[in-house]
C-alpha cells in the first residue's frame, strides 16, 4: 500500500493553444494553461463572486500530440495527473512553478464540436437518464442482480 498520494483532478477551459516542444528520439512535450472557476455569493452584499485559478498543465509524447491536434483555446477538458513543483535560478533569483503532469484526459467540449451542427448527441443527457429511470416498473424486475 502506498504511503502517499499525489493526484490532481481538474475540469476547466484551456486558456491558450497547446505549445509543443519536440526532442531528439521522437519525444515531445506540450504545455497549456487551464482555468478553473469557483463561484459564491457574498453574504453581506448578496453579490455573486467568481474567482479563477490558473493551472499549468504538461502533457508528454502521444498525449501531447493528441492535445495539439484536437484542442484549442476555450475548449473544456477533464485532466487527471500529479502535481510537480520545479525550481530554477534566473538572474540570481530562485524561481518556482507548479505544474500538473497529466496522465489522463477527456475532451468535454471543443470548439470543433460546437461549430459543427451535424454532430448529434448519441448518449442521453443526465436529464433524460433521470427521467427514464424507474419509469417502467416491468424492466426493474429483469435486473440481473
Amino acid at each position: 500500500m502506498a504511503n502517499s498520494l499525489n493526484k490532481a483532478m481538474l475540469i476547466g477551459h484551456l486558456g491558450d493553444e497547446v505549445k509543443m516542444h519536440y526532442f531528439e528520439g521522437g519525444n515531445s512535450i506540450g504545455r497549456f494553461p487551464v482555468a478553473t472557476n469557483e463561484s459564491y455569493t457574498n453574504k453581506q452584499t448578496g453579490e455573486r463572486i467568481t474567482t479563477t485559478e490558473w493551472h499549468n498543465v504538461v502533457v508528454r509524447n502521444k498525449l501531447a500530440e493528441i492535445c495539439e491536434k484536437y484542442l484549442s483555446k476555450g475548449d473544456r477538458v477533464y485532466i487527471e495527473g500529479r502535481i510537480k513543483t520545479r525550481q530554477w535560478e534566473q538572474d540570481g533569483v530562485k524561481r518556482y512553478t507548479t505544474e500538473i503532469y497529466a496522465t489522463e484526459m477527456n475532451f468535454l467540449t471543443t470548439k470543433k464540436d460546437l461549430n459543427n451542427p451535424s454532430i448529434t448527441q448519441t448518449t442521453p443527457s443526465p436529464d433524460e437518464v433521470i427521467q427514464n429511470s424507474g419509469s417502467n416498473e416491468k424492466d426493474s424486475d429483469d435486473l440481473p442482480f
